[in-house]
């Protein structure tokens, strides 16, 4: 199945591409030299496999075969030829672990990013090297989403797989070697990994010897706008591109989202709601947070970094509420405008599938509390939307604490196309949001790196001055701040509470101060 959007051609002779392989799909946006974005169409995966709780598998053929329908649906539809594009960028879905044996085929199916299976290799990896010494060679705690994580889960479990292992690529990565055969990855990406020296941008020896790696296992490293690899004759025949066009290594989405968001410069944030959330600031060096309770990653911008906060179950939550109530998604957000800020008391913690900023539980549990008997569906769908936004504020929280600087705010994906959460949002942070004009994340950042790396703008932020403006502006209202302020502060006495009632059903008693190790430890660090 395609979605497809269409725009004016007009005279534009330098079309770029940017490819994005997502969870559900993957889409592809063509991009005019001015910035104009011409066309993007999307082809749907055939969705992921839970052979247990809490697991998540895709097949990387899967991938090539959508981004093959999307590469073709766009160049059909906008009359733009293969031989026509200048550059073409990648970004996807992160810390999907897809291994290949020395032929290049493809293992087994890629354990991708929601997968909790790892809980018990991302404890001893923080048992073996200790949580602090992590943080100094990677600037990130262990958790069960990273990539490394899932290759030991492998070693453990599958020890033939990890014996026959030769290369390690991510989702769009693996797409790029379809693409071109060859194996590369970029150091925004590679931050996910738990395998990269994120301060110096390269790979870290240490903790390839720790994981008991081969280091020829690993892609070869680049900046996101560089160019890497190029169309091969094979590709071009089954895409319609141009064998020889040049490749860029991208970014994995957060930051290719970010770029296409125009968040470049220290000072500009996102908030983007999609299954997952993100707050999303840049920085001019890397940010430490010393609880591990964010990820500090590389920017897809040479000499610039990232800290990030996550929620794991932001979109999520609503679609989940939908589900389970009916209607769709304006029915739901119609009737949560009917209620009044706060929800009259009705809070929502949204832990469905655990948490990663700022707990690092992969298993506490959500929870709805505060209902009484004139509560309606309205006051559950608003708390619902405004417990998202309290659990993104927490990354805001930690932010003000390590001075990262928050000048705007702009709002992304299904938080950004409703004008209820918009203002939820806005009343939460307490920040004015915008919303920008082509709200296409993490493709158009992928089609604004392949600009750069074809030398359509001289950097990332000439490239995002060029394209991404701002469309509307949400101002936060200062008198339901205040009162937001308060349910934000009920807000935060939930997770004590869902995590103990968490232990206490799986049998389990807390554990006592002379017991916190070092997961413990991070987990029960204060925001």
């Amino acid at each position: 199945m395609y979605t497809d959007t269409v725009r004016c051609l007009g005279d534009t002779t330098i079309p770029l591409l940017g490819i994005d392989i997502g969870t559900g799909g993957s889409r592809a946006l063509l991009l005019s030299e001015d910035g104009r974005v011409l066309h993007a169409a999307t082809a749907e995966h055939a969705g992921f496999r839970s052979p247990q709780a809490a697991w998540a598998e895709q097949d990387p053929a899967d991938w090539w075969r959508a981004a093959q329908a999307a590469i073709r649906q766009v160049l059909k539809v906008s009359g733009v030829g293969g031989d026509q594009i200048a550059a073409l960028g990648l970004s996807g879905q992160m810390h999907g672990t897809v291994v290949l044996d020395e032929r290049g085929t493809v293992l087994r199916p890629a354990i991708i990013w929601c997968d909790q299976r790892g809980e018990v290799e991302a404890g001893e990896l923080e048992r073996t090297l200790g949580a602090s010494r992590l943080l100094e060679l990677t600037s990130n705690p262990a958790l069960t989403n990273f990539t490394l994580v899932k290759l030991l889960w492998l070693k453990n479990h599958e020890p033939e797989t990890w014996r026959r292992i030769r290369h390690l690529l991510l989702p769009k990565d693996y797409v790029r070697y379809c693409l071109s055969g060859e194996y590369a990855i970029d150091v925004a990406e590679a931050s996910g990994t738990l395998l990269l020296d994120v301060a110096h941008r390269r790979w870290s020896a240490p903790m390839i010897a720790a994981a008991g790696l081969d280091a020829k296992v690993l892609p070869a490293l680049f900046e996101s706008p560089e160019v890497c690899a190029r169309v091969s004759a094979e590709a071009a025949a089954l895409t319609g591109l141009k064998a020889g066009t040049p490749i860029v290594a991208g970014a994995g989405d957060q930051a290719a989202g970010a770029v296409g968001m125009g968040i470049s410069r220290p000072g500009a944030v996102s908030a983007t709601i999609g299954t997952s959330g993100v707050v999303f600031a840049a920085t001019a060096r890397p940010t430490l947070d010393p609880h591990g309770r964010l990820h500090t990653f590389c920017h897809a911008i040479p000499d610039r970094w990232h800290v990030m906060g996550v929620t794991q179950a932001a979109g999520l939550s609503l679609r989940w509420w939908r589900e389970l109530l009916g209607g769709d998604y304006d029915q739901l957000t119609a009737a949560a405008a009917t209620a009044p800020p706060g929800a009259e008391g009705v809070l929502w913690a949204p832990y469905l599938m655990g948490e990663r900023t700022p707990h690092c539980d992969p298993n506490v549990r959500a929870g709805l509390v505060g209902l009484a008997a004139h509560h309606t569906r309205a006051h559950v769908a608003r708390a619902v939307l405004e417990g998202v936004a309290f659990s993104l504020r927490d990354t805001f929280t930690i932010f003000a604490e390590l001075g990262v600087p928050v000048e705007r705010v702009r709002a992304g994906g299904g938080g950004a196309r409703s004008e209820l959460w918009r203002q939820i949002q806005a009343d939460v942070y307490g920040h004015a949001i915008e919303t920008v004009a082509a709200e296409e994340g993490a493709a158009l950042g992928a089609a604004l790196l392949a600009g750069v790396g074809a030398g359509v703008w001289r950097d990332v932020d000439a490239a995002c001055d060029a394209a991404v403006h701002t469309a509307a502006t949400v101002a936060c209202r200062p008198e339901v701040a205040r009162h937001m302020d308060a349910r934000y502060s009920a807000y935060r006495r939930l997770y004590p509470a869902l995590r103990e009632l968490t232990l206490n059903q799986s049998n389990h008693a807390p554990p006592g101060p002379g017991d916190l190790g070092p997961r413990a430890a991070v987990q029960s660090a204060p925001i």
